[in-house]
């Protein structure tokens, strides 16, 4: 399809064909999909890092376990939280059943369940945002190349070969390569940032997992 040269970003915009356009409202979807889930998971981690430092402080004050607990229902939001109810349920059995701390296995193998069903919870929709980063800039592609094979089609329909007849139909075809890449940066981007968010918040349950250890052993001289 061939337009007026002198046409602004915006009117060619208006002038695509169908399928640039629908290229294009899928890229916008996908953009606005991934701009969701990295507000989304920002919101998730500012509170679970907040609550984290809190419940550690009041982890490592406390004087038992029973007070630690009593403690964590004002930090919900934590992983560590999650961590701890894992690792404190078994030594509560382990306790009501035979009278104390007898095995420590039993109780690193449930906080090991706890860390790894928190980072579950961390690495939720992380799926989508690989996506939109993998597979946006060659949607982005497709339809650049759809767009150049119709403006080349409009071209020898005109029969004309001059650049200015042709120029803004291979404008109008590169504007789905450059939704393609502002959708695919921010979500490769948000991957990279939460990935290693998500690798610290892991460590972090990891050393936490080691103090728990290390403080129902003191408390029940396991």
């Amino acid at each position: 399809m061939l337009v007026p040269a002198d046409l602004s970003l915006w009117d060619l915009i208006l002038n695509l064909r169908p399928v640039p356009l629908a290229v294009i409202i899928i890229l916008i979807i996908f953009s606005l999909v991934s701009w969701t889930i990295a507000f989304s998971k920002n919101n998730v981690f500012g509170r679970a890092r907040h609550q984290n430092r809190s419940f550690l402080r009041a982890f490592r004050k406390a004087s038992n376990l029973q007070a630690v607990a009593v403690a964590s229902e004002q930090f919900t939001a934590a992983p560590l939280v999650a961590v701890f109810d894992f690792g404190y349920s078994e030594l509560e059995r382990q306790v009501k059943q035979r009278g104390g701390f007898v095995n420590k296995l039993a109780v690193e193998r449930s906080l090991q369940l706890g860390i790894s069903e928190e980072v579950t919870k961390l690495e939720m929709n992380m799926n989508w945002l690989a996506t939109v980063a993998t597979v946006s800039p060659f949607i982005g592609l497709f339809g650049t190349v759809w767009g150049i094979i119709d403006a080349f089609q409009g071209l020898g329909n005109a029969g004309s070969a001059s650049l200015r007849a042709v120029a803004p139909g291979i404008s109008e075809a590169l504007i789905t390569t450059a939704i393609g890449l502002a959708a695919a940066i921010p979500a490769a981007v948000f991957y990279n940032v939460f990935g290693t968010r998500i690798k610290e918040m892991g460590t972090r349950m990891e050393d936490f997992a080691i103090e728990f250890q290390n403080f129902a052993e003191r408390d029940f001289g396991g």
